[in-house]
């Protein structure tokens, strides 16, 4: 089996962040999140890094991703989100210009990426040992798709809110479903989720969640472009309605259309949504530093 491709979903607004993470340095010799999620990836076993971006950004996107990764041999690619790029029979409702979503960016390279490939976020440390058992499953020749789980205590900070997809999985290690809780929050020495209604719930830390990290075969382009008409079907004239690849794939497993093999990863998350984020993932990444995981100069 020929090493797997990975697919970088960079085509979000970043609003809440304020600027292109990408080129945020985290690093002690101004290294960025992308540096050591490719510099993890290629030493699992990754051949191809793909980055999914708006055209409007497209300049300033490659020139950042040239600066940083320049004078290595990564094989890197660009694959555009366009909003007006929707199946035949639907328009772009009036007003919208946010992409649709990770299903949506991910369905962006149908028809480039013909071999397995893992999915990640841009803004996001997942940890080389997420990229060892994702990179192992994908070169198993296994029909099955696959999800990388965290533990529920290992992906909070330490201030903000967040939203977290628990995952309920099988006897057998598969994925059985996700549950999006929106508002999550260390309190104490407790984890609270509170919902819309301000109902709490005590969450015990050790549930496993979703970090958007995920392992796919070609064939699952026609099943997310299926589910994607389904979503414009009933959601089209919201102008921020998004069609997230949890939901996708929850539906799918669901139908009995789809096995996930939930795979464990132990190592810390962390990412950068909002710019007191900086602080957070600046420290962590100094302290794998100071610990061997990584040199100082990548």
């Amino acid at each position: 089996m020929n090493n797997p491709t990975l697919l970088i979903l960079a085509a979000g607004m970043g609003s809440r962040y304020g600027g292109l993470k990408v080129d945020d340095p985290i690093g002690p010799h101004g290294q960025t999140i992308i540096n050591y999620s490719i510099h993890d990836a290629s030493q699992a076993g990754f051949s191809k890094f793909f980055f999914v971006i708006r055209p409007e950004i497209d300049d300033s996107f490659r020139r950042l991703v040239h600066e940083r990764l320049g004078g290595t041999q990564i094989e890197v690619h660009f694959i555009y989100q366009k909003v007006a790029d929707l199946p035949r029979d639907f328009r772009v409702p009036p007003g919208r210009i946010k992409p649709w979503g990770t299903t949506h960016a991910i369905l962006s390279a149908a028809g480039t990426i013909h071999e397995p490939f893992g999915v990640i976020n841009v803004d996001e440390f997942y940890g080389a040992d997420s990229y060892r058992s994702l990179a192992n499953h994908l070169r198993a020749g296994t029909s099955d798709q696959a999800m990388v789980s965290f533990v529920l205590r290992n992906t909070l900070p330490e201030f903000e809110p967040v939203a977290r997809a628990v995952c309920h999985v099988n006897h057998e290690g598969f994925l059985e479903q996700i549950n999006e809780l929106k508002s999550v929050e260390k309190e104490n020495s407790h984890i609270i989720s509170t919902d819309k209604d301000g109902l709490e719930t005590v969450l015990h830390g050790d549930e496993l969640v979703s970090m958007n990290m995920w392992g796919f075969t070609p064939p699952v382009f026609d099943m997310f472009a299926g589910q994607f008409k389904h979503f414009l079907e009933r959601s089209r004239i919201d102008e921020n309605a998004e069609c997230c690849i949890p939901d996708t794939i929850s539906e799918l497993v669901k139908d009995g259309k789809l096995r996930v093999k939930v795979l464990h990863c132990a190592d810390s998350w962390f990412g950068l949504t909002y710019r007191a984020d900086h602080t957070h993932a600046a420290a962590n990444i100094m302290q794998l530093t100071k610990a061997g995981y990584y040199p100082q100069r990548l």
